[in-house]
């Protein structure tokens, strides 16, 4: 068996996303037997002395058979109905399953802001490690009843990817309907399995798909793969495998598709802000600015800044965008976007000397500042 699989199967600390499809009947409504199954195999482990951190998805598919209702909804208003019914089913179904193994949990409900704000990710990282360290099993779930559009993270791998960031994870296991990555439909003949992706080159040429037949859940091959570039991006380990392998992937890591880390951990504040953010507007720099961003690590100034795009305030995540339209990076700006304008293409000491001190600033400062391109 391989380092990676080997570092993956002894972690201490492991986040598993398990996928709405992997936990519900295929017409929605919770499948007590494939909760039992799971369940039973983290606390297998919990046994062992590691720590597991559980995403689950499913409280919209849970939920809306509940509700009378012959299909997972579409609008967002019944999807929050849904997950509002759903949520309560799935987490006492977790808590009765975890209490054989004389196991508490802990329902923990985040939307975007919760790993954006640094305030709301400080709370959320101090709760996790709590529950850790009591013996209980936090379990994640995107806060579905009330996250709009605007606020939502999407999809529950890239948050369990990001999840594994804040608690500082050793490992990350996404189990799905797949049993890994293949270099074509698995369901066509010749469709090879991808035991290791060590970078992204061993991606190339390789489609991949959307949600899964079934209809209940939301995301598909192409979240997974996202979530297991955020994670290995910051330095964790990822195993990606089917709920029905979950027995082995807990155990000793040898089935599915394993992704090595591709970069050191950064800075949590950082990975949120490159992944787990929307711009809000946009700053279009002269090529000297991209340049002296790019490669010299510099932060922005108003001299560089030849155009503004969007209604943003200070504060606010914006895109920094060079000539030919490529974003190449994402940052919190220090001024609302009326007030740029007039401060374009400006020295900061003429600034200062003519508007006073509180111009002499970046637009945006270079540790709030994230590399995209």
């Amino acid at each position: 068996m391989t380092d990676i699989r080997n570092t993956i199967a002894s972690a201490s600390r492991v986040v598993v996303k398990i996928g709405s499809s992997s936990l519900t009947q295929p017409d929605g409504g919770l499948d007590d037997a494939r909760i039992g199954a799971l369940v039973d195999q983290l606390a297998a482990r919990i046994a062992r002395g590691h720590q597991i951190v559980l995403v689950s998805s499913g409280a919209i598919a849970t939920g809306f058979p509940a509700l009378g209702l012959a299909s997972r909804p579409k609008d967002l208003a019944t999807q929050q109905a849904s997950a509002s019914v759903g949520q309560g089913l799935l987490i006492a179904a977790y808590t009765q399953a975890f209490a054989r193994h004389g196991l508490t949990v802990g329902q923990i409900l985040l939307t975007a802001e919760d790993v954006t704000r640094r305030a709301h990710y400080k709370n959320a990282q101090q709760t996790f490690i709590r529950l850790l360290e009591l013996g209980a099993v936090p379990i994640v779930n995107e806060n579905d009843t009330v996250a709009t559009d605007e606020i939502r993270l999407g999809d529950n791998d890239r948050l369990a990817a990001l999840v594994a960031h804040v608690v500082q994870a050793d490992a990350l296991v996404l189990l799905s309907d797949v049993d890994g990555l293949y270099d074509g439909p698995p369901s066509q003949a010749g469709a090879q399995l991808i035991s290791e992706v060590r970078t992204s080159d061993d991606l190339a040429g390789i489609a991949l798909g959307g949600a899964g037949s079934a209809g209940v859940g939301s995301g598909g091959m192409a979240t997974k793969v996202e979530a297991a570039r955020i994670a290995t991006g910051a330095g964790i380990c990822v195993l990606l495998t089917s709920a029905a392998n979950s027995d082995a992937a807990l155990a000793d890591a040898s089935v599915g598709t394993v992704f090595h880390p591709t970069a050191e951990r950064v800075s949590t504040r950082l990975l949120w802000l490159a992944h787990a953010t929307t711009p809000a507007g946009q700053l279009v720099l002269d090529q000297g600015a991209a340049d002296a961003v790019l490669n010299r690590g510099t932060s922005l100034l108003p001299a560089g800044v030849i155009g503004v795009r969007g209604d943003f305030s200070s504060g606010d995540p914006v895109d920094l965008i060079d000539e030919k339209g490529h974003v190449i990076a994402r940052g919190l700006v220090n001024f609302d976007s009326d007030e740029l304008p007039d401060l374009l293409g400006r020295s900061t000491r003429d600034l200062a000397r003519e508007l006073g001190p509180q111009y002499e600033r970046e637009i945006v400062h270079r540790d709030d500042l994230v590399i995209l391109s």
